[in-house]
């Protein structure tokens, strides 16, 4: 440990969100963090339901932040020469693509959660075998039905609208990459050899990887008529994808990568089959860890790889169930409808609201995600009565988000057979105490919270620390434990709770008619 400062090794984790990106050293393979620095991000919103980017402002806040973050270090008497290994997560899906030789963006990023390719999915429906224009129909290659949510359909709405997307990647002199292979093609030298790679999560969730040999599939990429040469390399999540270009890493190699759901379960400890996690931001998101056993769901939810530690090691598959609006109901009840004057103020207001009134809030502003798949739902709030006042409302847009969550996991164990005994959380929304225990009530299991708060920037830092070399152990690091909150109603209760939920759902279905 000589050749170390006073920290020891150490290693830095790009986390790279939907609202803001950070960089965090920690000590390696511990959760103790050292240095961090995070920035927020900008998001632009051109027209209803379009969420975009700026491409080169995501790389600006990440240098900043690791620029910051070093200072920091050095400040505290360490140096950046300690830092071993840099890993990458990200948001998910969102898709960028640039000149590769330039390594200018020929359109900003379209953001994961943006709903502008609808229209493209009827158009990819209608070429649907048989006239069945059954979403489920690449299911069997990818593990994801044709939703408006995965890179490739973002991808063919670029390529159909945007002129200077399509010359290039007919010609070929474009690249395409979600925010992981945009981050690390940039720091590894951009146009002056920067390696275009990404992991198996984050290529798992474009729709153009076969799920099964974790390989580009010919026949995904005729569906939706993308040429090879614009892709990056697929990598497990745990290897060397090159070396920083530029001080104050310069000479660092980038060895792990995940998205930033994957990451929250590896940070979680949820290496083994059976455990699952929740993570609680703008939106939710529930993954259960099946082992190497791809289970094919008939609920809703998507197959995904969890994570693959190392080229020569077999992946690790998960369910998924995605909530698309968790902290975003309590953003729009601040924003549009100015009910609350921060996220934070909703526990003391939900307190307030009495139990005299059912208000039941289905926030589908852009449809309905797992287990529901359905476009066409919008936002109902139901049950209002004379009584019903502001606090009812805020109450039941954080309870939306624990039925939310009821919905995910009866499908999990429905399709699994299993059925959860805990389920891990992390994320923004779990220092709401109020709402956690809501939680544990509405799915009459113990929740146990993260007593460390950076889970999904944890695992990108331990899959960096371990892709260093093959013989670094895989084993799961001491985990300061949390609160964990036991369900306190019966289950009749939570029973007739949900039916109002389930009525609900009933009533925000078919409202797009469009």
């Amino acid at each position: 440990m000589s050749e170390f400062g006073k920290f020891g090794p150490l290693v830095g984790a790009i986390d790279e969100g939907t609202s803001s990106a950070r960089f965090i050293i920690f000590k390696a393979n511990s959760s103790e963090v050292v240095a961090v620095h995070q920035k927020e991000l900008e998001q632009h919103f051109p027209q209803e339901g379009w969420v975009e980017q700026d491409p080169l402002e995501i790389l600006n806040v990440v240098t900043t932040c690791i620029e910051k973050a070093v200072e920091q270090l050095i400040s505290l008497g360490g140096s950046p020469k300690d830092i071993i290994a840099v890993g990458v997560t990200n948001q998910r899906e969102t898709t960028i693509v640039w000149d590769k030789s330039t390594g200018k963006p020929l359109h900003n990023a379209i953001v994961w959660l943006d709903m502008r390719t609808t229209s493209t999915i009827d158009k990819l429906l209608d070429t649907v075998p048989n006239k069945t224009r059954n979403t489920n129909y690449l299911k069997p290659l990818c593990g994801l039905p044709l939703s408006p949510y995965f890179s490739a359909v973002k991808l063919r709405w670029l390529s159909d609208k945007v002129d200077i997307v399509n010359k290039a990647m007919k010609k070929g002199t474009c690249y395409f990459g979600t925010v992981d292979t945009w981050i690390i093609w940039n720091l590894t030298g951009g146009p002056n050899g920067g390696k275009h790679v990404t992991d198996v999560t984050n290529a798992s969730r474009t729709m153009l990887m076969n799920i099964e040999t974790l390989k580009w599939d010919p026949l995904l990429l005729k569906f939706f008529e993308v040429p090879k040469l614009v892709l990056p390399e697929i990598k497990s999540s745990s290897e060397i994808y090159g070396y920083i270009a530029y001080e104050p890493l310069k000479g660092i190699p980038i060895s792990g990568c995940l998205g930033d759901q994957q990451a929250a379960l590896v940070g979680q400890m949820c290496m083994q089959k059976g455990q699952a996690k929740a993570t609680y931001g703008t939106g939710c998101f529930v993954l259960y860890n099946t082992g190497d056993i791809r289970v094919n769901s008939s609920r809703g939810l998507l197959t995904t790889v969890a994570y693959q530690l190392g080229n020569k090691s077999p992946p690790v598959y998960a369910l998924e169930g995605s909530v698309a609006v968790a902290g975003a109901a309590l953003s729009w009840l601040k924003d549009n409808i100015g009910l609350l004057e921060s996220a934070r103020s909703s526990q003391e207001l939900a307190e307030k609201a009495t139990d005299n009134g059912s208000v039941v809030f289905v926030p589908a502003f852009s449809g309905l995600y797992a287990p529901y798949w359905r476009q066409d739902a919008r936002g109902v709030i139901c049950g209002i009565t004379e009584d019903t006042n502001s606090n009812h409302i805020i109450k039941a847009a954080l309870e939306a988000v624990c039925f939310q969550v009821r919905d995910i996991l009866d499908a999990m164990n429905e399709d699994c057979g299993i059925p959860l005994q805990v389920l891990k959380i992390d994320g923004g929304m779990t220092s709401n105490v109020f709402m956690m225990q809501m939680q544990a009530d509405l799915i009459g299991i113990n929740v146990i919270k993260a007593g460390f708060t950076e889970s999904t920037a944890l695992g990108a830092a331990l899959v960096a620390y371990w892709g260093l070399d093959s013989t670094n152990q895989h084993v799961p690091i001491p985990m300061i434990s949390g609160i964990t909150y036991n369900p306190q109603i019966s289950e009749d209760e939570r029973d007739m709770r949900y039916k109002q939920w389930k009525m609900a759902v009933d009533r925000s279905l078919g409202w797009d008619q469009n």
